[in-house]
């Protein structure tokens, strides 16, 4: 019988031991993905940083390109 008690006893450590491995993976993935959301808004933003406004253009028959309007 005190056997029997012991294998209880481990089995419900295994168990416990499952559930939290689970609870602590998720939030993992839940971390990993909101920094992942957050990388892209960055590099969105850096993107779209780099495709500012140039203002007016003006062409330059010397080279056949569109250059920003000197002041």
């Amino acid at each position: 019988m005190p056997q029997f008690l012991v294998l209880m006893l481990a089995g419900a450590g295994a168990l416990a031991g499952a559930r939290w491995a689970a609870r602590k993976l998720d939030h993992m993935a839940a971390e990993a993905r909101r920094m992942a959301q957050e990388a892209e808004r960055q590099a969105e933003a850096a993107r779209s940083a780099a495709a500012r406004d140039l203002g007016s253009l003006e062409y330059d028959a010397a080279t056949g390109q569109y250059r920003p309007k000197s002041s």
